[in-house]
C-alpha cells in the first residue's frame, strides 16, 4: 500500500547502468510502496506535522496501521465496547503481514536498491516468490486485510479489503504498460508464466 510504485513484479533498471540518456535514474519497480513525496521526486518536508501526514499516506502504514486501528474503534462503537474475534482470522493477519516483510527484504536482497525509487532495484527479479505470482507483496496486503475482516467479522473491514482490492489492481495495469515499454520482450514473457495475482488462477 506492499513501497506504491509500480505493482508488477519484475524489477530492475536500463542496462545502461540505470540511467536514461539525460542522466537520471530509471527504475523498473514493481509490486513497490512509495510515498507521494518519493513519488513526486521532492524531499521529505521538514515540518514534523507534513512529515508525519506523508508517513500515514504509506501503503504499508495505512494497510498496517491505519485500517486496523480504524476497524477496532469501529467495532468497538458498534458493539458497544465489546469485540467479536475470531483466533482463525488471525492466522491470516500473520500470514499476510509476515508475507509483505519478507518478500519485501527478498526483493532488497536480490534485487538491490531499497524500498522506494529513491534506490531503484539493479536487476530483473524472477525467482522466489515471483516464481509464482508478479505481485507477492500486494498480495500479503490483501491477505491481511481479509484476515481482518474475518477476525473481528467486520463488514467495514470487508468493505476496505474490496476497495483495495479494486486500487491495488488498478494500479498494477498502469504500471505493468509502463514496465512492458520499459523491459519489452523479457518482460512479456515473465507476464506469459505468471499470474498477476494468485498462482495458477488469475
Amino acid at each position: 500500500m506492499i513501497a506504491g510504485g509500480n505493482l508488477a513484479t519484475v524489477f530492475g533498471a536500463s542496462r545502461r547502468g540505470g540511467r536514461d540518456r539525460g542522466g537520471a535514474r530509471q527504475s523498473g519497480m514493481s509490486d513497490v510502496e512509495i510515498g507521494p513525496a518519493v513519488a513526486s521526486g521532492k524531499r521529505p518536508p521538514k515540518n514534523p506535522l507534513k512529515r508525519i501526514w506523508r508517513w500515514l499516506q504509506r501503503t504499508p502504514v495505512r494497510s498496517f496501521v491505519i485500517y486496523p486501528a480504524a476497524v477496532i474503534a469501529f467495532e468497538l462503537i458498534r458493539h458497544g465496547g465489546t469485540l467479536i474475534f475470531l483466533p482463525w482470522g488471525a492466522a491470516l493477519l500473520i500470514w499476510g503481514y509476515l508475507q509483505y516483510r519478507i518478500v519485501r527484504s527478498f526483493r532488497g536482497r536480490h534485487g538491490g536498491g531499497g524500498p522506494g525509487l529513491e534506490l531503484p532495484p539493479q536487476r530483473l527479479v524472477e525467482e522466489g516468490p515471483y516464481r509464482y505470482t508478479r505481485n507477492p507483496m500486494y498480495l500479503g496486503h490483501l491477505i491481511f486485510l481479509l484476515g481482518l475482516a474475518v477476525t473481528f467479522w467486520s463488514w467495514l473491514a470487508l468493505i476496505i479489503l474490496l476497495a483495495n482490492a479494486v486500487w491495488f489492481h488498478i494500479r498494477v495495469l498502469g504500471d505493468e504498460k509502463n514496465l512492458l515499454q520499459r523491459f519489452g520482450a523479457p518482460y512479456a514473457a515473465y507476464c506469459e508464466r505468471v499470474k498477476r495475482w494468485i498462482p495458477g488462477v488469475i
